[in-house]
């Protein structure tokens, strides 16, 4: 009898142990409230749809999520961070949208031994000599969108640009991202500061003065379409704008109702679109659209993408989601179905992939979206990998 009770016990406490746990929670941290609230939501429900097609399982087990809002500030988004590490004790966090969010945050996950993946931002540290082991970006290194864009304005014959952009760690890395590959002349360059400036009438004045071939912009969140507006206001519309991350399907019905007609046929660069032909793309944009009544973002595209690349490493390794050496190499392998297509990571555990030139157009509903329209990066590493030693 003694004997039995001895064994039980032990057997308990095996299957309480991390390495057999009966379910696996996920911190994911985003920005809920604040104006830049609408990026985080359309992860959220990425997020929630990719659990919902997962049937709330990742092999046998049960998926929870717990959400934190960053409020869009660095402290509140190592606030946060802390609690889910060191309160809710789970066992990967994942999100992201900010890059400074990011890198005030990452330390408190590292240290603590547990997996951290990136949902969205991609600042060149964590691509490069500061890379981790337990950090995976599931999105692009903050260079890479816009190093594509200057090979569309080489492509298109642009000699000369000018550059405005949010003065923060991703505002900086896009622009070296464009200045890197743009073989013109960068007549005129303003870092604004960021949040709180919302009015560009200062550099507008300065763009007309310089004449450029094109404007290059990066603004995020609710500054695109209130730049997009005052750069229409400003008669600039004869000057052809290059945006990233700045026309997507969070700002175009904005800017349908509002008729800004000047945006179809814009072009930016993303690694993703919503009609990217693969059954994964076809089910997440179909089933997206029917549950919320608009495309996704590429932002819920990255996030519904994490999910499933967690799935496949606990699989993997059987469930045994304690066991982290494994865990880390099964993110690493990326065996999972991507709405991209393909996917494999390089060694800074940054993906290596395909980035598009993209175009603003209005669907067979009428509604303003986005389709392919041609492949400016092959199969690209952000070029910080070289310093990863990993």
């Amino acid at each position: 009898m003694m004997k039995q009770l001895l064994g039980a016990t032990a057997a308990i406490a095996l299957m309480s142990s991390p390495a057999f746990a009966e379910s696996i929670k996920i911190g994911f941290v985003t920005t809920l409230t604040t104006g830049a609230a609408i990026i985080g939501v359309d992860q959220r429900k990425a997020v929630d749809l990719a659990v919902e097609h997962i049937g709330g399982k990742m092999g046998a087990l049960d998926v929870e999520i717990v959400y934190e809002d960053d409020e869009f500030n660095p402290q509140k988004g190592k606030q946060k961070t802390e609690k889910l590490v060191k309160a809710d004790d789970v066992d990967i966090v994942a999100g992201y949208i900010w890059s400074h969010v990011l890198l005030a945050s990452a330390p408190v996950v590292l240290n603590a031994d547990k997996i951290l993946i990136s949902a969205n931002a991609g600042p060149s540290p964590l691509a490069g000599k500061n890379c981790n082991a337990n950090f995976f970006n599931v999105s692009w290194q903050n260079d890479q969108t816009p190093m594509a864009l200057g090979e569309v304005l080489n492509q298109r014959g642009i000699d000369s640009l000018y550059v405005i952009a949010p003065n923060y760690a991703a505002g900086k890395d896009m622009v070296a991202g464009v200045e890197r590959t743009f073989k013109g002349n960068v007549v005129g360059k303003d870092m604004t500061t960021w949040p709180t400036q919302i009015d560009w009438s200062a550099e507008f004045t300065k763009v007309k003065a310089a004449k450029p071939g094109a404007v290059f912009t990066f603004y995020p969140g609710k500054h695109g379409p209130a730049f997009l507006k005052q750069y229409a206001q400003a008669g600039l519309s004869d000057v052809p704008l290059y945006s990233v991350y700045t026309l997507d399907s969070l700002s175009l019905p904005r800017l349908q109702q509002a008729k800004m007609d000047g945006v179809l046929g814009t072009t930016m660069t993303q690694f993703w679109s919503p009609d990217i032909d693969n059954a994964q793309n076809k089910r997440f944009v179909d089933d997206f659209k029917a549950k919320h009544g608009s495309y996704p973002s590429f932002y819920a595209a990255q996030a519904y993408d994490s999910i499933f690349l967690i799935k496949s490493a606990v699989e993997a390794t059987g469930g045994k989601v304690g066991d982290i050496d494994a865990m880390r190499a099964a993110l690493k392998k990326a065996d999972f179905a991507s709405v991209r297509g393909d996917f494999r990571f390089g060694n800074n555990h940054f993906p290596i992939q395909n980035f598009y030139s993209r175009e603003v157009v209005a669907d067979a509903d009428g509604k303003w979206t986005t389709k392919l329209s041609g492949v400016a990066l092959k199969d690209h590493q952000d070029v910080y990998a070289k310093d990863c030693k990993m």
